[in-house]
């Protein structure tokens, strides 16, 4: 383990950093609550400007990490723990229990991370969910599809961001997709995920995240909810979220009460909470229920829609204090997730725009060009996550984000027709590598 840096006063230890692009924002407002102690491998620059002190440590060793924080504890004095990383909200949640401060139950956060635990549970409370089966090689798997009726969905037991989910509408396509799904890993979670398979019945309608802050066992309170648009099936990628304040889904009274179900039925006393639904003819039923705040930067659509900051809230919970949850504004916001359709070589990147020169590709268009256009009102950003020259693959997973860019409006119609207006002015081309033709995707 080493210290870069040091602070004197106790602080709030924040278990990983991420990548800059999709959690700056994040650690800068928990930053904003306290002094914050970052402990991660080989933790990034970026990060410093948000950190009291940054250390270098394996937390994958989850021994070595408790050791270090009751040192720490005993030497200057811990504040919280806390985590925005799917990755670290068991440890997160077991490190705050064993030093007496607040946090999330760790049982909770285990139930979390493992989907079959998780959809036990709701089976025993009747929280509508769905049938599923864990299956341990392709043979079984195909069984459990009969037994749960086509389609289903194939997916692994401890990841997320859709890695690896799959529907299958026949035996062979089952196959194909236990294959990928007993393979698949992103950010690195396969060092942390309970392994395994599931098949899952499908749940057809639109999906939405409820946004949670729990304040205790029976305050729960729905923050604002999160319409997902998803690429097309057999997979479910997520190319983009919008939030809005005045979104009738908010305030919808089956949502809440299936949302506080799942969180009651898995012990979660205290925390930000994502929960994914899908919205079917028959009513919501629970995807899944995360034990920490939104990714993708649904925090920040949050807070540019209503003002409410989810990464403060949580912070000021992990530091044993109440979270003002009072709403500041009625807007909405949404973003944007660039893919490639083809697997090939970025030869090209462009937000058309006339104060912008045509060969200039900024990894983040600077905000005092965006103020010179038109679009500079509501494009709060836009950022380039792959760079001209990168080989990029078809779309598989979030780590094949070509860019992303968020835009605000008053309500869902004006961002809409917002990311519309986007989708005419990015410009990003690809030279496939196999031989035929140049694609452009926008």
């Amino acid at each position: 383990m080493r210290a870069i840096t040091s602070s004197s006063r106790p602080v709030l230890v924040v278990l990983g950093a991420g990548d800059a692009d999709m959690r700056a924002f994040t650690l800068e407002q928990i930053a904003a609550t306290h002094p914050v102690l970052l402990m991660d491998t080989d933790p990034p620059a970026w990060a410093w400007p948000h950190t009291a002190a940054m250390w270098d440590i394996d937390l994958r060793d989850h021994d070595a990490v408790a050791a270090a924080i009751t040192q720490l504890h005993t030497d200057r004095g811990v504040a919280g723990v806390t985590t925005y990383m799917e990755h670290h909200v068991e440890l997160a949640a077991r490190l705050a229990e064993d030093l007496g401060l607040p946090g999330a139950n760790t049982a909770a956060m285990h139930a979390c991370r493992d989907k079959a635990l998780a959809r036990t549970v709701f089976a025993e409370h009747a929280v509508p969910s769905a049938a599923f089966a864990e299956v341990q090689n392709e043979q079984e798997a195909v069984r459990q599809a009969k037994k749960v009726g086509y389609p289903v969905v194939v997916k692994p037991r401890g990841m997320a961001g859709s890695i690896g989910v799959l529907r299958a509408d026949t035996p062979d396509e089952v196959r194909r997709a236990f294959e990928t799904a007993s393979e698949a890993t992103v950010l690195g979670l396969h060092d942390y995920a309970v392994r395994g398979t599931l098949v899952e019945e499908y749940l057809p309608g639109p999906e939405i995240s409820v946004e949670c802050i729990v304040l205790g066992e029976t305050d729960i309170r729905i923050i604002a909810v999160t319409r997902k648009s998803l690429g097309p099936e057999p997979r479910f990628v997520e190319v983009g979220h919008l939030v809005d304040a005045h979104d009738p889904l908010r305030n919808d009274h089956t949502i809440a009460e299936v949302t506080t179900a799942a969180i009651r039925s898995l012990g979660i006393q205290l925390g930000a909470v994502h929960v994914e639904l899908r919205l079917t003819k028959a009513g919501p039923r629970v995807v899944e229920v995360n034990g920490r705040q939104a990714g993708d930067l649904i925090p920040l659509l949050v807070q540019l829609a209503t003002g409410i900051s989810l990464p403060r809230a949580s912070a000021e919970l992990a530091l044993g204090r109440t979270p003002d949850l009072t709403p500041t504004r009625q807007d909405a916001a949404a973003i944007r997730f660039l893919y490639s359709s083809t697997v090939g070589q970025i030869e090209h990147q462009r937000l058309d725009d006339s104060h912008t020169p045509e060969d200039e590709n900024p990894g983040t268009t600077d905000q005092s060009t965006l103020r010179q256009t038109n679009i500079s009102s509501w494009l709060e950003r836009i950022v380039w996550t792959r760079q001209v020259g990168a080989i990029v693959e078809d779309g598989l997973t979030i780590e094949d984000r070509l860019a992303h860019w968020v835009v605000t409006g008053p309500n869902i119609a004006a961002c809409e027709n917002r990311l519309a207006e986007m989708d005419k002015r990015v410009t990003c081309t690809i030279t496939p590598l196999a031989p035929f033709a140049s694609t452009c995707v926008r």
